[in-house]
């Protein structure tokens, strides 16, 4: 059983594609990179995945997983940093799907988010407005969110951009333990030494797949350079590709 099947898959905004005829299957427990051009349909893959856009054609499988067994970080740049919010009250969104958006927060559940925040070194920082953090900090209380998530399938979208290399490997880490426990990791990613060195197995995207399998496979130069020229032969302004097309 897969953790996550793709059928022909492909997905879009306003029924344009922006990831075509996608076929696949992630493994529970993958440890997966997306890599691929700027353009090339990555953070609409994970959208897709985490069910916030569906498809223009195809299936995706999500077999017997819930919503509440796969957790999203986005990009930075989409969260509101102005939102009123300390840095104990964030992490606490973690429980919100078992506890209800509006569900308190009692002893044990203060002593989890406690333990999280101290997993990703940020003890102290509890009633820091996020406005205040750093680039750094704030991604490592995301990833104490996603902790209290406690998801099978993690999915995260640039988790490590614009952040220092304490912080990155401190997180890599975090990464590499949920690995550990069998969870299934899908991380979009431009860093392509991080990828060799920490993620066995890639899917090089192209709005196409280009190569998804070993890392050392897909990461060849001759597909890199080929996954470059296809997305810069795409047209944006090109009128909508039936997703049955061949």
């Amino acid at each position: 059983m897969s953790a996550l099947r793709l059928e022909d898959v492909t997905l879009g905004y306003d029924r344009h594609p922006a990831v075509h005829h996608l076929d696949g299957a992630v493994a529970p427990g993958a440890l997966l990179a997306v890599v691929g051009p700027n353009g090339a349909g990555k953070s609409t893959l994970l959208k897709g995945l985490v069910g916030a856009i569906e498809p223009i054609g195809g299936r995706i499988d999500r077999g017997a997983l819930g919503p509440r067994d796969i957790a999203y970080l986005p990009q930075a740049a989409e969260l509101d940093r102005s939102f009123p919010i300390d840095v104990f009250d964030l992490v606490a969104t973690g429980l919100w799907r078992r506890t209800g958006l509006f569900g308190g927060v009692g002893r044990a559940d203060r002593e989890r988010v406690a333990e999280a925040i101290a997993g990703v070194g940020l003890t102290g920082f509890e009633r820091r407005a996020i406005g205040t953090l750093s680039g750094g900090q704030l991604q490592r209380a995301l990833f104490a969110r996603l902790l209290l998530q406690d998801a099978s399938v993690i999915l995260l979208d640039e988790p490590f951009a614009a952040i220092d290399a304490k912080t990155v490997e401190d997180l890599l880490a975090l990464v590499a333990r949920w690995h550990s426990e069998r969870r299934t990791v899908i991380a979009v990613l431009h860093d392509m030494d991080m990828v060799r060195r920490a993620f066995p197995e890639t899917l090089l995207l192209a709005r196409r797949a280009v190569a998804w399998g070993p890392t050392a496979e897909a990461l060849k130069p001759e597909r890199l350079l080929e996954a470059r020229a296809m997305t810069e032969a795409f047209d944006d302004a090109a009128p909508f590709c039936s997703a049955n097309a061949a």
